[in-house]
Order: structure tokens, then sequence, then C-alpha cells
């Protein structure tokens, strides 16, 4: 099986570093992360991920904006999306979900159980 490549889409350098560490500390995936909406749509295009985590909030170009590029852009529409943010409750994934993302990873996260989060969400075997 090959590995699978996640692209973290995070302004916050340090949310970056411990979501890229505790992925790697928990699976075999290859992280790619960008720092801001418009490198990520560059990385993505660039990388194909096979999943991407998205930062809600961020300056400039916030996650909805990354997101509805995302989606316009057919080389990349259709890799699964998964938000990162403060704001995930049931009824906020619900809302995301019929959006068209995969759903969403409330911060703060747990490291150690934040990989089984993401595989569940996209039905992936970890």
């Amino acid at each position: 099986m090959p590995v699978k490549r996640i692209l973290i889409v995070d302004n916050d350098v340090l949310i970056q570093e411990a979501v890229k560490a505790t992925l790697q500390m928990t699976t075999e995936w290859h992280i790619v992360t960008a720092s801001s909406g418009s490198h990520g749509l560059i990385q993505a295009e660039s990388e194909q991920p096979d999943a991407i985590l998205l930062d809600l909030m961020m300056p400039e170009m916030d996650g909805m904006s990354t997101f509805r590029a995302m989606q316009a852009n057919p080389a990349i529409q259709t890799i699964p999306v998964i938000l990162l943010t403060g704001k995930a409750g049931a009824n906020d994934s619900l809302y995301y979900q019929s959006l068209g993302l995969k759903g969403a990873i409330a911060k703060p996260f747990n490291p150690f159980d934040l990989a089984n989060e993401i595989a569940q969400i996209l039905d992936w075997e970890i």
C-alpha cells in the first residue's frame, strides 16, 4: 500500500509542527505544510496529497475561501479536506460536511488520537 500524503495548511507554524510531528510519530504518512491559503493551493496542486488538513481561521485567505478555490480547481477538487478548527462541534461538523468538506477536527486536538481521527473521517486503515 502506498504511503499516504497529507498537506497541512495552517498559518500557525507551531500548529503545523505539532500536527506534523504527531502524524510522523504515529504513522508513516508523508507530511507537507503550507502557511497560507494561497500557498496551500500551490502545494495541493504540485504535491497532489491524499488529504488536506485546513485551518479555518487564517489571515488574507481564510479556510473557507481556500476550500472554495480548491473546489473550483479541477486538478485538486477531489482531494478530501478536513478542517482543523476551534469551532468543531457536532452541528458545525454536519454543516461543514454539507459544504463538501469531509469533516472537522477540533483544536486543541489530542495528539494521541489525531491520526485515528483523520483515518476514521477518511475511512483509512492505519
